[in-house]
């Protein structure tokens, strides 16, 4: 019983031990390289991320497009019923008109608007009073640095519902709805990446700029709204048109339409912010604002969804912080920087773990696949170092090798769906019919839901000319800067062997055999090494060619000499006033009349002075 009992132990112990050891060896998780490289960042206390909600509400198209619509339609002399006596209205305008310089006075249109806004939108203005808690802060402030009233911020919600992504049917874009032309001229950057006039900051001191130089023109802030909304060139019409009155409310009627709704809109939407509580509308809280971010300039491209990955920050909070970014990617140009905007704690880890995090960047760009002469270019580096002979050339030659275009026959599959027929598809693939059958062996035009047909196509390719690439290995083009020229020692005879080489390549580059060159080496193989150094002599042929090559150069010269005494020996006389033939033989002693008569073709002894005589012959 006692022997039973202790091998029951034995087993239960040997049991615990077995799961122990299993325990051990568990295998080791392996981690990526961007989690590896996580685990060393210095990291701050984040607070808690922006909930979705939030973030779909700050870029809701929704809002932007129900204002838009407002504007346009509302029938600002049509009476609205609503529960705001006209005398209280009037006396709350009355108090916003002492402390704005706006010309804030009670008109049956303004009333109308604000009924109509309290009626018909209660809820949509809760939501904007959430966002303005986001943009107002910095409204405020790039308004106070141009001097210009801060209720003018009122007017980004009559624009744009706060919507930095906003884009009217028109084409003006942004919080403050910049047209391409109007952003251009306040320098706000538009192409395939960025958008500057969906930038809230940027864009902000532009309509700053703009608001500022119209009151220079204006001096009335009411038109300066209005000119902003219809330009000043209408609002000058306007003007003129009303025999020059000068207030908003008299030469509105001169304006375009939704110009005439544009002001009180814009009035309305100032009157429900500053007395929502007596309208019984509660703001939702903003978990954050533009003052809790911050900005850093970028060294380098990158994607939205590189910086996610790296900060634990989602893309869509990256959107609605960077909406001046079209494709999700900020760009890197060497002549302008650009910035991305973070939460200040995510900007604070970004800034510690730059380093870190460019060499990731860089890490992702090398895993890219590599244009097509790159890659020939690493195989073929791959080649030479394996030492497979006389395919093998020099890298930076590879590059030269022409390209030729090959089409090459290829095959989809398209599913058959119901409704399908033979007809739609070939249309569908720019094919006709009788090659969908050909392809498929079909001997009807009927096809069944399901069935998989052939699609075949033709594509072109680019491909090394491979024989053209041969030759030019064999054939190297000494003049050509980018070949790799062997190393040869010329006055110690000796040839320093390059990668890749071989004794083939080497005896017909020196027009020797293979014999000659092992018998003048001592070799008694083939095989040769990098940096190795064969002694190279001089074949005979190329020696006589080198002896007769001198002889026809110093012909060549014993010729010129030649020449040369030759022309010495020729002189020519000038005749001078009161020559004659007999004088001028008797000039040059051992020369007749007869001979200078001959070398010059006379036939008279008459000559004039001036002409040029030969007197060699």
């Amino acid at each position: 019983m006692l022997s039973l009992f202790l091998g029951l132990f034995s087993l239960a112990a040997l049991a615990q031990e077995t799961a122990e050891n299993e325990v051990q060896i568990k295998p080791e998780i392996k981690l990526s390289y961007l989690d590896s490289l996580k685990s060393t960042f210095i990291k701050y206390e984040t607070s808690a991320c922006i909930d979705e909600m939030w973030m779909k509400e700050l870029s809701n198209q929704e809002l932007f497009t129900d204002m838009e619509s407002d504007i346009a339609k509302v029938n600002i002399d049509q009476e609205v019923s609503y529960d705001l006596p006209t005398d209280l209205l009037k006396e709350r305008l009355k108090k916003l008109d002492e402390k704005s310089p706006f010309n804030i006075e009670y008109n049956p249109a303004l009333e109308n608007v604000i009924k109509s806004f309290l009626k018909n939108r209660p809820k949509a203005f809760e939501r904007m009073m959430a966002i303005s808690e986001y943009y107002f802060p910095m409204f405020e402030e790039h308004l106070a640095k141009y001097n210009i009233p801060l209720e003018v911020k009122y007017l980004a919600i009559v624009e744009s519902a706060l919507n930095p992504k906003a884009k009217s049917r028109v084409g003006a874009t942004g919080l403050w709805q910049f047209m391409y032309a109007t952003g251009k001229q306040y320098n706000l950057e538009v192409n395939s990446y960025v958008d500057e006039r969906s930038d809230p900051l940027k864009a902000t001191e532009a309509a700053c700029q703009y608001f500022s130089a119209m009151y220079g023109i204006f001096g009335d802030w009411d038109l300066v709204l209005a000119s902003y909304n219809t330009g000043p060139g209408n609002v000058s019409k306007a003007i003129r048109r009303s025999g020059g009155l000068t207030n908003y409310w008299n030469i509105r009627k001169y304006m375009h339409k939704e110009t005439q709704g544009y002001l009180p809109a814009f009035l309305a939407t100032m009157y429900i912010y500053e007395y929502k509580k007596e309208h019984g509308i509660v703001p939702k809280k903003a978990p954050l604002t533009y003052f809790e971010t911050d900005t850093l300039m970028v060294k380098q491209k990158m994607s939205f969804k590189q910086l996610s990955d790296l900060l634990d920050i989602p893309v869509e909070q990256l959107r609605l912080l960077n909406p001046i970014y079209k494709l999700d990617v900020v760009p890197y140009f060497s002549d302008k920087p650009h910035y991305i905007r973070l939460p200040k704690q995510k900007a604070g880890m970004f800034a510690s773990n730059e380093d870190k995090i460019y060499a990731y960047l860089k890490f992702e760009e090398d895993k890219r696949e590599k244009p097509f002469t790159t890659i020939r270019k690493e195989a073929l580096a791959q080649r030479t170092a394996n030492g497979t002979g006389r395919d093998s050339v020099a890298i930076a030659d590879v590059e030269d090798f022409p390209m030729k275009s090959v089409k090459k026959t290829k095959t989809k599959f398209h599913t058959v769906k119901r409704g399908d027929n033979l007809s739609e598809i070939s249309s569908k693939y720019n094919v006709t019919v009788a090659e969908l059958k050909k392809w498929n062996k079909l001997k009807k035009n009927s096809v069944n839901a399901g069935q998989k047909l052939k699609i075949q196509y033709e594509t072109t390719v680019a491909v090394a000319d491979r024989t053209t690439a041969k030759k030019k290995i064999a054939e190297p083009k000494v003049a050509e800067p980018k070949i790799v020229e062997p190393k040869v020692i010329e006055s110690e005879g000796l040839y320093v062997v390059q990668r890749g080489d071989n004794l083939t390549a080497i005896a017909e580059r020196h027009k020797v055999t293979i014999d000659q060159l092992k018998d003048w080496n001592n070799m008694e193989s083939n095989e040769i090494q990098a940096g190795q150094k064969l002694t190279v002599q001089q074949p005979v042929e190329e020696a006589v060619a080198v002896v007769e090559k001198e002889v026809a150069k110093k012909e060549i010269i014993r010729r010129d000499s030649s020449k040369e005494r030759n022309y010495n020996k020729e002189r020519m006389y000038i005749v001078q006033k009161g020559d004659s033939l007999f004088s001028i033989a008797k000039k040059h002693p051992g020369i007749t009349v007869a001979e200078i008569k001959k070398w010059n073709n006379i036939e008279t002894e008459n000559i004039k002075p001036g002409m040029k005589l030969k007197i060699n012959g």
